[in-house]
């Protein structure tokens, strides 16, 4: 029997794109999204096999009820897509605090809540497997994007973390991490902050270094998302897209350059 997935963020993107390449495939599918209307096509098409769940979640109570709607409408969830998430543009400056609550609450918390409802049903099962999805930005990071970027470094811990964790259980994690895709990520739901005119420079150099090579086709991602899934051993990290590896090894490049510079000054610090 095909595994049965629950995807958070369905309503657009990636989430939607995922959602159908599942179906397609003979998958059942619980779907979650803000807007159920949104996934009106998709019950149209695919009947029973999908379940839409109307879903915001930074509602931890409402997560819960609907991770156990689906569980107990399935019989089970070997699969969970943590997809739900936002972009928010600004500077570290220009963010207001409910600005940058709003960030890390959709997505750290509602990421969290999600997992902590799934973990029971996957241990009891005694399989499973969680997929978060970061983004090359939890590895290195973009100005602008800052509040973003520490949501993905909290995942990419969060996660790496509960892996360890669970392991025992049966349970694998897998955190999937793409560069720039042509969704409408960085369009229709993004977020801004009130600009400050001192930062102008800035945004036009962020504005400057991108180019319409640096962002992949969504629908391409079907195959590795398939791929993923099926595996019997999956990936603890996977990018998406071309641009991710060179950037985050050049990165780390950097950053082993000034540990080893360093390092004389950090082992006198251990004090034995």
């Amino acid at each position: 029997m095909k595994k049965t997935i629950f995807i958070t963020g369905a309503s657009r993107g990636f989430g939607k794109i995922w959602a159908e390449a599942f179906l397609k495939q003979g998958y059942r599918v619980a779907a979650t999204a803000r807007d159920i209307n949104s996934l009106t096509d998709l019950v149209s098409k695919y009947g029973e096999a999908v379940l839409p769940i109307q879903l915001d979640v930074n509602d931890r109570a409402a997560d819960f009820a609907a991770v156990k709607k689906a569980a107990e409408h399935f019989g089970s969830i070997d699969v969970l897509i943590n997809n739900a998430g936002y972009g928010l543009f600004g500077t570290i400056e220009e963010t207001s605090e409910k600005e940058a609550r709003a960030q890390i609450e959709t997505n750290v918390f509602g990421l969290l809540w999600i997992t902590q409802a799934v973990l029971p049903i996957m241990r009891k099962q005694g399989h499973g497997h969680i997929i978060q999805v970061s983004s090359v930005l939890g590895l290195t990071t973009l100005p602008v994007l800052g509040i973003y970027n520490a949501s993905k470094f909290a995942v990419e811990g969060l996660t790496e973390t509960l892996a360890a964790e669970v392991k025992d259980f049966g349970i694998k994690l897998s955190l999937v991490e793409p560069n720039g895709f042509a969704t409408d990520w960085a369009g229709a739901s993004a977020f801004q902050t009130q600009q400050m005119e001192e930062y102008a420079p800035v945004r036009a150099a962020f504005q400057a270094g991108i180019t319409d090579d640096a962002f992949g086709i969504p629908e391409a991602t079907v195959d590795a998302i398939l791929k993923l899934v099926d595996s019997a051993n999956p990936p603890s990290r996977l990018f998406l897209g071309k641009v991710a590896l060179p950037w985050v090894k050049q990165a780390y490049t950097d950053r082993l350059a000034t540990w080893e510079e360093w390092n004389d000054v950090a082992v006198a610090a251990h004090g034995k």
